[in-house]
């Protein structure tokens, strides 16, 4: 199956656990759990996830998700678009667009500068400097078109950058009062569908509801029509940008996508229904003292999709129970009364009750008995079927990967080593580290039954990694180049990508 949309992008996102401070002798030492990972996941697509424990796995999973914060790094997410959700760090964009337009120029005559002093310098010492100069304006640059040309494309041409940046930050203001008051209408048309039909003309609360949404309705009407005078005004501003030689350009580098790594915290709750995740333990991840139906409920609830003690509630936990496996009738059990496969299950439906568009498998079914671990994996893939779900299912093992994904991702010392289509993975290998885990799969087969080859030599420290590539310590083809130059992550064939100097199969 072909997937052509992205609906979540990664770029360069590290992540890096402290484990001591800095002293009068030595700097801090830090685990580089995600060392600069990279990598688009498309929607309607399972992207597996593999490598050995300690390869930093879980950990981009959840800072995928904001459970963990990134060190650095950005990620885009593509299942709402930036007009919809209109986060804060948009807004501040906008209002910065003159001063940011002025920065810009100023950094590429700073570029310029230090480019020329770095043909003029040749003390080791001082290209170490100036390089250091010439990466901190790169990166500046780099800012400036992941968030203002991302924002307003060719609009950065315009004449009158203040006019556009006031026009464009009324357009995701009232877009952003528009979000609101929908919100507050769903509320309410909550509180009265709650009612019974009887008290639903006379009952104080069902009266004050309805009047509320009367009122949101008028004012939606006028933002509406602000909105409509606005865009007209957007297009007038575009038309003088569009007339610049690079208004093309930056405008194709326009992009809806929202960069999770900015929003606040009230910002990404309002996303937790649409990114969710299923955790590894099924034991310690569900709470011993809620029932099952408290536990699937809780987000619902608390998302304001549906009102507590309600029969509908009621009724639409009872159909995701079903979807995930459960009989409805057990819904008012606790968790220590099912077995380790039934609360994989509940923590499914959990995952689903909110209707997600992308779902992280934390390992879902390594807890698990293998004869338990082909039902979840078959349930995972029925249920991305019928909802169109997106997974990143992480896992240790490429053989259970195997079976429920596109492509296949392969993690070492919190770097992508290879990135391809499953397919590729296992009849086209290109790295070493790949290999070795497909040799380590047990098989049936009597001709390499008994021939398991563990890799040689243990994974190293993360808060030490070796030079050059990560790999080469254990990898039977390494050489003076591996073990002093890291290799360049890069497409080695058609939507193949590979970190390494001598990929196999290599002509």
């Amino acid at each position: 199956m072909k997937h052509s949309e992205t609906l979540v992008r990664v770029k360069d996102l590290k992540k890096y656990f402290q484990v001591s401070s800095k002293t009068l002798f030595e700097d801090a030492a830090y685990v580089k759990a995600n060392d600069g990972v990279t990598l688009d996941i498309m929607r309607g697509e399972t992207l597996g996830l593999v490598g050995e424990s300690g390869s930093g796995k879980s950990t981009l999973g959840r800072v995928l998700l904001q459970l963990y914060k990134e060190t650095s790094g950005t990620t885009y997410y593509y299942g709402k678009t930036l007009e919809e959700l209109a986060p804060k760090y948009v807004l501040r964009t906008i209002k910065n667009l003159e001063r940011d337009v002025k920065a810009l120029e100023a950094n590429r005559i700073d570029r310029r500068k230090v480019k020329s002093q770095l043909e003029k310098t040749h003390d080791p010492k001082e290209i170490r400097k100036v390089e250091a100069k010439f990466e901190e304006v790169d990166k500046k640059i780099d800012d400036f078109f992941d968030t203002t040309v991302k924002i307003f494309g060719g609009l950065v041409f315009s004449e009158d950058l203040s006019h556009t940046s006031k026009t464009v930050y009324d357009w995701y203001d009232a877009r952003g009062k528009v979000i609101k008051i929908n919100k507050k209408i769903h509320a309410d048309n909550l509180i009265v569908e709650a009612l019974t039909e009887s008290k639903k003309e006379n009952d104080p609360k069902a009266l004050k509801a309805n009047q509320r949404i009367k009122e949101a309705n008028e004012e939606l009407k006028t933002l509406e029509s602000k909105i409509l005078t606005i865009t007209s005004e957007m297009d007038k501003i575009r038309q003088t940008a569009i007339t610049h030689s690079k208004y093309d350009h930056y405008e194709s580098r326009k992009d809806s996508g929202i960069d999770l790594t900015r929003l606040s915290e009230a910002e990404m709750r309002s996303l937790r229904t649409e990114l969710q995740i299923i955790f590894q333990d099924p034991y310690s991840s569900l709470d011993p003292r809620m029932t099952i139906a408290q536990i699937i409920g809780e987000a619902l609830v608390a998302h304001g999709i549906y009102r507590k003690n309600t029969q509908k509630l009621t009724d639409y936990i009872s159909k995701i129970m079903q979807e995930s496996g459960l009989q409805p009738y057990m819904m008012h059990r606790y968790p220590h009364e099912f077995s380790g496969g039934q609360r994989q299950r509940i923590g499914i439906a959990r995952a689903l009750a909110v209707n997600p568009e992308f779902i992280v498998a934390d390992e879902a079914v390594s807890a698990l008995d293998v004869s338990i671990q082909s039902q979840i994996i078959n349930l995972m893939q029925e249920l991305k079927e019928d909802r169109g779900l997106t997974y990143l299912f992480i896992s240790h093992d490429l053989g259970v990967v195997r079976y429920l994904s596109d492509r296949i991702a392969v993690m070492y010392l919190g770097d992508i080593v290879e990135l391809a289509t499953t397919d590729s993975i296992f009849n086209d290998t290109a790295h070493p580290y790949t290999e070795a885990l497909l040799e380590a799969i047990p098989t049936t087969e009597v001709e390499t039954r008994g021939t398991i080859k563990p890799l040689d030599g243990d994974v190293p420290s993360p808060v030490n990694p070796p030079s050059g590539c990560k790999f080469h310590t254990r990898c039977k083809y390494a050489t003076e180049k591996c073990r002093t130059v890291v290799p360049e992550y890069r497409e080695f064939k058609e939507n193949h990508f590979v970190a390494c100097h001598y990929p196999l199969g290599a002509q």
